[in-house]
């Protein structure tokens, strides 16, 4: 007031002083100027700002938060995060809020959901605020300390009571500290530091931490007997398996593998592989996806009061934790798609692609090879054909190390037929399966290796050499690709001409039964060829042969000198073509027995043969006459056969023998009689018996010629030089669309060899390939393609599921034999991997962002402890000197890679308790100290809360 009536007299006193009056009223503000503390200061609005975005959470709630702008924290299912940026001054701060979406419960002490801070400190939700700065941490100490006094204000203004904690110190200790307000009692602090350095050898052991923790306590005056800590303890050990070492293996082994007569220079230390014996080994060799495993061994919580009890228990056996889990380290490579990361079936098959969508370039084979070729635009490196020891080497493989194929589908999946390639053993299969790896895959190399392999074909249709790997059975199968079907005709003809001939050396001489054992195709129990007629009832067969009374021929005890019952004249005719006897069948018409004779095969036919029949049936107009001309020619040569076999024989005889249906016994006969009947008592069936029957025609019309003297069916000289051009003038578009077929299926049924238990999943998803694959290569079987590109993208696409297939069969493969003894464990961990995997087997060619890591772990059964264990061998001469054990809690002589505790004190507090005011109404125990430890013998971390009535 005096201030303020001195401006006012000065004012009264005149009005030229204006200029001076202003002068003096600055200097009298500035000498007599008072703070306004209603205004706020920068520190007051900093906690006001906090306070505001705290309510506006709390409001919010987790539900609220998740549907606004909450963020799911890395991997963990359960915890998500918001975050808000605040000022003070000039440093920018970011605040981030953790909750988890539900609240069931108390989280057990070693959930993996767990966030960092959550397992350290044992809170749930909690607030951490750090500078938007490189480090992320507040290196201040005075800092740290206004900064968490901030926060725990506006939470005690907005009553929350939420953990809150500041990073402080060096980013590589993680080392925090922090405050919870638990009312108006108690407050919580929290501090927790890293030891980065060699560890003091007191804190390795469990009595050493033991007494670390109890000295946060036992110093304080507390109410608390000194004589009696009761600790609360839970443990969890984490070992990993040790790298696998073959010099141990190669040294144990050099005895084995010593050469007789020779000293260690005769040694052959050749490394071994993971997958040695798998299918796929033949081609390449796989990384191996299970790098190791991660054991969990689990101690639940116990109650200790001495440091003499940790030494027992450092000293005790893991195998008696409570607990185990395990889970496998796959290697990175299972989720990386980059070009060149992955070597094996489908990468090559991919290539094989690019030569598909190339060999519309050219006419002829030959064109790809000559230097004018308008096609090569390619690097050399890209185009290149393998020296001639490669192709010496693959050649041999495929000839003259190759085995006769088989008829097995023991292991053929189900869904494989339906891909119209060739089966895995056949001989054009390995011809792609070789292409796949031979040089880059290119066309050129295609084109090379394909010529020379048409050689080798026609040296061997030539030299009358077998086929190798080819099917020893008289069928073509007409599932399989057209070049497969080719090179079965051209196999059956190379035997059928080697047959011709040792049959024009031996036609003039008198076979016997034993005589069968030449190499002819001889069909004893031949079938009819006419579709009404019956198969044959070998049953029915075995009867004759058992009991002749059934045929109603009566023997006499010689039978060169036997006579037939009836009155019938002996016929003297020449045998020719005989087989052999079939049983104790005899002629109607002469008492002699009847012989099987030698038949010629039916013509078989490919595909391609199939379709110039239908044509000509297209063009003649006539089915009937085209179709049953052929069958009308093999009955007509099977008639012939018979009657050269069985001079004197009738209509009904060859309808006994072919056709045994078509002949009904009499069931009238008189079967008490001492005497058989002569002929035996029966007739031909219904359509046998017709007037103008067709087989009788073609019974009458036939000549009596064995099959040396018949026109051949089959012409076998002119099939195989029919096979030999077909493949010789094969389009390179041709070629190269059977090759994608067939490549992707012998590829399917090589992983589909794969011993890997009984996965169901992987089982499943191989039926699926083999579904896709089917689907997606059918267009391939047109002959012309609507759309080139789309097809060639179809069928890159497809290499990328098959990628992730056979990524998952060798992990399944790798998965299993480690976990030979523990099928259940094997395919549990297994069907982890596969549903973790399951989002990255797209469709799309892109690759997927995928950054997640596999940490799935199962429990381990306690009778599956052994098989575990077994990952862990004791440590070999050579890993003993490498590292010195440190630690306890030793697992077949291996120490944990990571060992975690927590000890934890709890104090039951009643009503007026440490002099509180406010009476309780209800007793509570509450958790006073609490110690999380984490670390090896070089790393230690140790995080600390300490509850205290303020």
């Amino acid at each position: 007031m005096a201030s303020s009536s001195h401006l006012m007299v000065k004012r009264e006193g005149g009005g030229g002083g204006g200029e001076k009056e202003e002068e003096e009223d600055e200097t009298l503000e500035e000498l007599e100027g008072f703070d306004d503390f209603t205004l706020a200061s920068s520190w007051e609005r900093f906690i006001s700002e906090i306070e505001a975005v705290c309510r506006l959470w709390l409001v919010d709630g987790p539900k609220n938060l998740m549907e606004k702008s909450a963020e799911h924290v890395g991997s963990r299912k359960n915890l998500y995060k918001v975050k808000c940026e605040l000022k003070h001054g000039i440093k920018l701060y970011c605040m981030e809020y953790y909750f988890k979406a539900s609240r069931n419960g108390k989280a057990a002490h070693w959930d993996d959901d767990l966030h960092d801070l959550q397992l350290s400190f044992g809170v749930a939700e909690f607030l951490v605020i750090a500078p938007l700065s490189a480090s992320g941490v507040v290196l201040d100490a005075p800092e740290s300390s206004k900064l968490l006094s901030a926060v725990a204000i506006a939470l005690s203004n907005c009553g929350s009571n939420w953990p809150a904690f500041v990073p402080v110190h060096d980013p590589s200790r993680k080392a925090y500290i922090g405050i919870q307000n638990m009312g108006t009692i108690f407050t919580r602090r929290f501090d927790g530091d890293r030891i980065g350095s060699q560890v003091p050898i007191r804190l390795m052991h469990l009595e050493g931490l033991y007494e670390l923790f109890v000295s946060k306590f036992a110093l304080y005056s507390v109410d608390f007997s000194t004589s009696c800590f009761k600790v609360h303890f839970t443990m969890k050990l984490t070992y990993r398996t040790p790298p696998y070492d073959y010099d141990d293996d190669i040294e144990s082994e050099e005895r084995e593998v010593k050469e007789p007569g020779r000293g260690t220079d005769g040694l052959n230390l050749v490394k071994t592989q993971w997958d040695d014996d798998c299918p796929w080994t033949e081609w390449y060799s796989a990384e191996d996806p299970v790098k190791g495993f991660e054991l969990i061994a689990v101690w639940s919580s116990r109650m200790f009061e001495g440091s003499l009890e940790m030494a027992e228990l450092e000293n005790a056996s893991s195998f008696d934790a409570d607990k185990w889990l395990v889970y496998p380290i796959v290697s990175p490579n299972m989720l990386d798609d980059s070009v060149g990361k992955f070597v094996g079936f489908a990468s090559q098959l991919h290539l094989l692609i690019g030569a598909l969508d190339t060999s519309f370039e050219a006419q002829f084979l030959e064109d790809f090879l000559s230097a004018e070729n308008p096609g090569s635009d390619n690097s050399k490196s890209s185009t290149a054909i393998p020296p001639p020891t490669v192709l010496d080497r693959v050649l041999k493989e495929l000839f003259h190390d190759g085995i006769q194929g088989s008829d097995s589908v023991e292991l053929e999946n189900k869904y494989s037929r339906s891909i119209k390639g060739a089966p895995l053993d056949s001989l054009f299969a390995q011809f792609c399966l070789h292409s796949l790896w031979f040089g880059s895959c290119n066309i050129r190399a295609i084109a090379f290796l394909w010529i020379e392999f048409v050689r080798e074909v026609r040296w061997c249709w030539e030299e009358s050499q077998p086929l190798p790997r080819m099917s020893i059975n008289s069928n073509i199968d007409l599932s399989t690709c057209l070049i497969h079907q080719k090179l079965q005709m051209l196999a059956i003809c190379i035997r059928k001409k080697n047959l011709f001939n040792h049959q024009n050396c031996t036609e003039n001489k008198d076979r016997n039964p034993s005589d069968s054992k030449v190499g002819f195709q001889v069909d004893l129990h031949k079938e009819p060829m006419d579709d009404k007629s019956n198969s044959y009832d070998s049953s029915l067969r075995s009867d004759w042969q058992h009991d002749p009374k059934q045929t109603g021929i009566s023997l006499s005890m010689d039978p060169k000198n036997a006579m037939p019952s009836a009155n019938l004249q002996p016929v003297d005719q020449v045998r020719r073509g005989s087989a052999g006897v079939v049983g104790s069948m005899m002629l109607l018409n002469s008492f002699q027995e009847m012989h099987a004779p030698y038949t010629q095969d039916a013509p078989i036919m490919t595909e391609d043969m199939h379709e110039e029949r239908l044509h000509a049936v297209e063009a003649f107009g006539d089915a009937f006459s085209v179709s049953g001309q052929l069958e009308r020619d093999i009955l007509s040569s099977d008639m012939s056969a018979f009657k050269a076999a069985n001079p004197g024989a009738a209509f009904e005889d060859f309808i006994r023998w072919h056709s045994p249906r078509d002949w009904e016994d009499d069931e009238m006969e008189d079967k008490s009689r001492d005497d058989m009947s002569w002929p035996p008592h029966g007739k031909l069936s219904q359509r046998m018996s017709e007037h103008g029957n067709s087989w009788r025609q073609i019974w009458n019309d036939s000549p009596a010629l064995p099959v040396s003297e018949q026109k051949v069916l089959l012409d076998p000289i002119r099939e195989g030089e029919k096979v030999l051009h077909y493949l010789e003038t094969l389009r390179p578009h041709q070629l190269l669309e059977q090759m994608v077929c067939t490549a992707f299926r012998a590829s399917a049924d090589t992983l589909n060899l794969t011993a890997y238990g009984d996965y169901k999943h992987m089982k499943t998803k191989l039926s699926q390939l083999y579904l896709t694959l089917a689907s997606t290569l059918k267009p391939l079987q047109a002959k012309h393609w609507p759309n080139k590109a789309e097809l060639i993208g179809d069928l890159k696409q497809l290499c990328l599921v098959f990628e992730h297939i056979e990524k998952l069969v060798i992990l399944a493969a790798s998965i299993h034999r480690k976990l030979l003894k523990a099928p259940r464990l094997s395919e549990a961990i297994f069907s982890d991997y596969f549903n973790f995997y399951l989002p990255k087997m797209g469709t799309c060619l892109a690759s997927i962002c995928y950054d997640k890591e596999f940490d799935t772990k199962q429990q381990v059964m306690v009778h599956e402890r052994d098989a575990v264990g077994s990952l862990f061998p004791p440590p070999t001469a050579n890993q003993s000197w490498r590292k010195v054990l440190s630690m306890g809690n030793l697992l077949n002589g291996h120490e944990p890679i990571v060992r975690e505790i927590i000890f934890s004190v709890y104090d039951r507090v009643s009503s007026g308790h440490y002099g509180s005011n406010t009476p309780m109404t209800t007793t509570e125990e509450i958790e006073t100290h609490r110690m999380y430890i984490c670390g090896t013998s070089n790393d230690l971390r140790v995080a600390l809360s300490v509850t205290s009535w303020d």
